[in-house]
């Protein structure tokens, strides 16, 4: 990949006390042979990939070795078990793997898959119809900094209406784990909330919500990276046929979600309903898992951009991010299936 300069965000607070827990970003894994395969995601519908290569076998079918799996409610925790050595893989949202990349000087991590695109909205009470009629409003975003946090003040500022980070201007920002924004919203705190799915359904169909901005449509293609699949780089290093044995059952969970998208809802509702006794209702997963687009493209051209958009609202600081991707075990196992090659730009 060209050398260019994207941004990181490194304001929350979350991640200086990650940093701190994590030594200034250094790994301490091992450098041997692996004789398991440990990979972490959240139990969330953006993680679908993730989820159905668990509940069908796929990793332990490719990989050949035990594979142990472990599941977070946030990147931070997961980028803090990447830098601990406690888990070799973990799929993330794009922001975690940046600041995993920025805090270890280039040294943790690398990015060697995408895994969805989309599936976030701005949903509001019924009766705010435009973005005028956002002003005074309180909108929720899941935290301070994070990518919908981002993308919501770079689009309030696009249409000339001003925030900060301590929730003034004139809009007022109120950052929250998506669980609280859904009674929050509920209950009338909020006035609506820039969020992925399924809390972006649940918040239209359980709390009478309305969609006011699909955020495909403000980027190319109506393709933007939600989920990716990185990897801790003295593991991969020392087993390049582990990581391509993972992509190959990653690369197989994305054809399953692609040939038959409801048999695979189902699938990863199963494997959340395992792992939180919460299933999705039917509507929920319907409408969440058509929203999301699942793809092997890290769609890198998008994290450019969106970090672009978090120093012009004053969220991100500059970290050189050449070198993050590693997608040539991902373009192996494409061609030996006669598929595409992904671009890491």
């Amino acid at each position: 990949m060209n050398a260019r300069r994207v941004l990181a965000a490194l304001a929350a607070s979350a991640l200086v006390s990650l940093v701190a827990a994590c030594g200034g970003g250094s790994t301490s894994g091992t450098s041997e042979k692996a004789k398991e395969v440990r990979l972490g995601f959240f139990p969330n519908i953006t993680h679908a990939t993730a989820l159905i290569g668990t509940e069908k076998g796929l990793y332990a079918k490719h990989l050949g070795v035990p594979v142990k799996t472990s599941t977070f409610n946030a990147g931070p925790a997961a980028v803090e078990a990447i830098f601990s050595g406690a888990i070799d893989a973990t799929y993330v949202g794009p922001n975690p793997a940046i600041n995993a990349w920025a805090k270890s000087k280039g040294k943790a991590i690398k990015i060697i898959a995408g895994a969805a695109s989309g599936g976030v909205y701005l949903v509001v009470k019924p009766g705010i119809n435009s973005v005028e009629d956002l002003k005074g409003k309180k909108i929720a975003t899941p935290q301070l900094g994070n990518t919908q946090d981002v993308a919501l003040r770079y689009w309030l500022q696009s249409k000339g209406l001003k925030t900060d980070t301590q929730g003034g201007g004139d809009v007022h920002i109120v950052p929250q784990e998506n669980a609280q924004t859904l009674q929050t919203f509920a209950t009338g705190q909020i006035d609506g909330a820039w969020v992925p799915e399924p809390f972006a359904s649940r918040l239209v169909i359980e709390s009478k919500g309305k969609i006011l901005q699909d955020e495909r449509e403000l980027w190319p293609n109506k393709q933007f990276v939600i989920t990716q699949l990185i990897v801790r780089q003295d593991w991969a290093n020392a087993n390049p046929d582990l990581v391509k044995k993972l992509l190959e059952a990653h690369v197989e969970a994305t054809k399953f979600i692609n040939d038959d998208p409801a048999a695979a809802a189902q699938v990863a509702n199963q494997a959340i309903e395992k792992l939180t006794q919460k299933p999705l209702k039917p509507e929920v997963l319907a409408s969440a898992f058509k929203n999301i687009t699942f793809t092997n493209d890290p769609i890198a051209s998008s994290l450019t951009a969106s970090a672009d958009h978090a120093v012009k609202v004053g969220l991100l600081k500059p970290v050189d991010l050449n070198g993050i991707y590693d997608l040539k075990p991902l373009n192996e196992v494409l061609a030996a299936q006669g598929q595409q090659s992904i671009s890491d730009r």
